[in-house]
């Protein structure tokens, strides 16, 4: 599409003005605000499953925008590995919740006694992350405003990208062998220095080939997405009965909702670390290596 054809560049306004929203769209809606109706009306089956019902929503409303704006919905575009992605997405936050074992940054609260009910919330819940933040990533990137951000053209080369793995190795081994709730921001870091440069040399997609070209529109979707997301999360769990609660030792009475504020800056990256684990598993390896062994990706 040309990005200068309004036609073919629906807004997110437009779509709903010409009526092109589909039916699971207003379905997702419809699931949110009955949600939302129904926990406020303490129904405990609602509000016991409450992140995971409107997630559930949220995520059918936002792809179908992405249907309706002409640039195809990721759930179809996926097709049967969008299962594949959700399974992903649950074994991909789990390591996250490994790590919170050991520096204890969150808890969750008022649990389903039995534990097959409350594994049931566990994995719905999980499967939704990824989902979520690449959908809705994806809407603000139709905004001409972000897609077109340019930025410095990086200048890559093999020593930098080895530096790149070693400070991704270190930032995500640290806190395993010295555990401590102020490491959590080497968490939310380390697995993008990690996984990037090895999505940038197989020739998946890679925000460093972006970098590469000058073009920073796809980065900043993805973290002002972490960031839409991360408020969304944080609202929706505020309200709901079984719910996580946070221990961030740093400026603890400064919130969002439950979220330490300072807490709250990390949703950006984990944005773009959830593109990078994605594209890690699901990005298709399409550019032969260039000479040097450093790859010449997106071209």
């Amino acid at each position: 599409m040309s990005p200068g054809n309004a036609a073919e560049e629906p807004t997110l306004a437009s779509i709903f003005q010409n009526g092109r929203l589909s039916v699971y769209g207003w379905a997702g809606l419809f699931i949110v605000g009955v949600a939302e109706i129904l926990m406020i009306r303490d129904v405990r089956l609602v509000s016991s499953f409450f992140t995971p019902i409107v997630w559930t929503g949220y995520i059918l409303f936002a792809d179908a925008l992405l249907a309706a704006s002409g640039k195809g919905s990721f759930i179809h575009r996926y097709g049967p590995r969008f299962l594949t992605l959700c399974v992903y997405s649950v074994a991909f936050w789990v390591v996250f919740e490994y790590y919170n074992l050991l520096i204890q940054n969150w808890l969750y609260v008022n649990l389903p006694e039995r534990i097959t009910v409350r594994m049931i919330g566990y994995v719905w819940s999980f499967a939704t992350i990824l989902p979520g933040i690449l959908i809705t990533s994806e809407l603000l990137e139709l905004s001409p405003a972000i897609r077109h951000i340019r930025g410095p053209r990086l200048r890559l080369t093999e020593r930098l990208l080895k530096r790149w793995l070693l400070l991704g190795a270190l930032l995500l081994v640290v806190p395993l062998l010295f555990p401590s709730p102020y490491l959590f921001a080497p968490v939310w870091l380390g697995v993008v220095f990690l996984l990037e440069p090895i999505n940038y040399r197989s020739g998946r997609p890679s925000l460093l080939a972006d970098f590469e070209k000058g073009r920073w529109g796809r980065f900043w979707a993805l973290m002002l997405g972490g960031y839409v997301c991360g408020l969304l999360w944080e609202f929706w769990n505020y309200w709901a009965y079984t719910k996580w609660v946070y221990t961030v030792p740093i400026l603890p009475e400064v919130k969002i909702f439950e979220m330490p504020v300072l807490g709250f800056l990390g949703f950006g990256p984990f944005a773009v670390e959830c593109y990078v684990a994605t594209n890690l598993v699901f990005g298709a390896k399409d550019t032969p290596p260039h000479p040097g062994g450093v790859m010449q990706a997106g071209t």
